[in-house]
């Protein structure tokens, strides 16, 4: 009993700084550094020790970009629509990294058969890229990949509420799932 009684005005000054100066957010400084957004589910990071490497995010897959001359010249209807969507999905991510001072921070879950790391990726303060690009109809859940991502009822739920209004993609008759259109290529 007398050391709780020696103890007690450690433990209120303690308290009393806690309570002054706040708590600290729940996730703080980005840990890697965007060189380059590759598409709307694909970034090249650098940490702090200089390594570089492609992140593919979990839990999502995003249109396709054309990536070879004769696909930036397909008149094909159905290319024509994918890169559409793909290019959208690309822009809307570098704006979002933009936002977040082209910093992230990660959570790696994997690496697919290309060497690519697959993470969740939120923003300095937190925001989860893969649950805004997919309420806003710009990637769709991709079921192989959602093992992997600890947030996936989270992105579930977006993709479900960005279908039900018809926001992105998902007002588009023609669109073609971005797994559907590769496999369709090969």
């Amino acid at each position: 009993m007398q050391l709780i009684r020696k103890l007690l005005p450690y433990l209120f000054t303690i308290i009393f700084i806690l309570f002054l100066t706040g708590c600290q957010p729940r996730y703080g400084a980005a840990a890697y550094s965007v060189k380059r957004v590759s598409d709307g589910d694909t970034i090249r990071v650098v940490n702090a020790k200089g390594d570089e490497f492609t992140v593919r995010f979990a839990c999502v897959d995003a249109p396709e970009i054309p990536h070879s001359v004769k696909e930036r010249a397909s008149q094909s209807r159905v290319d024509v629509d994918q890169f559409k969507w793909g290019l959208q999905a690309q822009q809307r991510l570098q704006k979002l990294i933009h936002q977040g001072g082209d910093r992230v921070n990660l959570t790696i879950t994997d690496s697919d058969r290309y060497g690519r790391k697959v993470s969740e990726v939120r923003l300095g303060d937190g925001t989860l890229v893969q649950e805004v690009m997919a309420r806003e109809g710009l990637v769709l859940v991709y079921t192989p990949y959602l093992k992997n991502c600890p947030s996936a009822a989270v992105v579930e739920r977006a993709a479900t509420q960005a279908q039900a209004q018809r926001r992105g993609v998902w007002n588009d008759a023609q669109f073609v799932a971005p797994w559907k259109y590769r496999s369709a290529k090969k």
